[in-house]
């Protein structure tokens, strides 16, 4: 299931850096959080669906990407944006 419209505005305008910001690196990593939380809920009842596991596994790569990218360009937006979200690491 896509994410709804609301949803995906509400964190745009909770993370954004200025009133026109749709895809700073912590824009983007709170969506993709967001979806990734979904699908590991989608996967307590859908236990065999490997396909959405894939995506999932693609998701949690690119976040990981965004994250490290984050970390080498501003390590204090790095540390806010992974307490925010409630990120290990």
């Amino acid at each position: 299931m896509a994410m709804v419209a609301e949803k995906k505005t509400e964190l745009v305008t909770k993370y954004r850096r200025h009133d026109k910001d749709t895809g700073s690196p912590e824009v983007q990593v709170a969506i993709i959080t967001e979806r990734i939380a979904y699908l590991t809920e989608h996967f307590k009842t859908h236990k065999s669906d490997h396909h959405s596991r894939r995506g999932l596994l693609k998701l949690v790569g690119q976040r990981r990407r965004l994250l490290d990218y984050l970390r080498t360009v501003d390590q204090n937006r790095y540390k806010a944006l992974i307490d925010q979200l409630g990120i290990r690491k």
